[in-house]
């Protein structure tokens, strides 16, 4: 198979790239995610961090109160990131090393997500 036949990650990545600050309750982040239809976001002032609707519900879990709790206080941090040219089969083995379902793709800057919905989408 020829190698630029695949799909890359640029042709499946989700885009806009949706952000919260880190210092912003978690009911906004839940509410950005449920608004958008999306499972995670990139935290803009957390050098390398998303929060995710399983870091929302660990919160509740937990008893923290979503609407006082900060997107810092529970936010996965220092995530792997991919870039657009990778290619899916890359992406898919990456989650799979790493036991996650989220990674922004990085371009000199963020530019969109790519998650195993994504992934899975794109294979079906």
């Amino acid at each position: 198979m020829d190698l630029d036949d695949r799909t890359r990650v640029s042709e499946v990545m989700s885009t806009p790239l949706e952000t919260i600050g880190a210092d912003e309750p978690l009911r906004e982040a839940a509410r950005r995610m449920s608004d958008s239809d999306i499972s995670a976001l990139v935290v803009t002032t957390g050098g390398g961090c998303i929060v995710t609707q399983s870091d929302i519900v660990g919160a509740v879990a937990e008893g923290k109160d979503i609407a006082e709790t900060a997107v810092r206080d529970v936010m996965t941090r220092n995530v792997e990131t991919v870039t657009p040219d990778l290619l899916m089969e890359e992406v898919a083995a990456m989650m799979t090393m790493y036991g996650v379902k989220h990674l922004p793709v990085v371009d000199d800057d963020y530019v969109g997500m790519i998650s195993s919905t994504d992934i899975a989408e794109h294979l079906s």
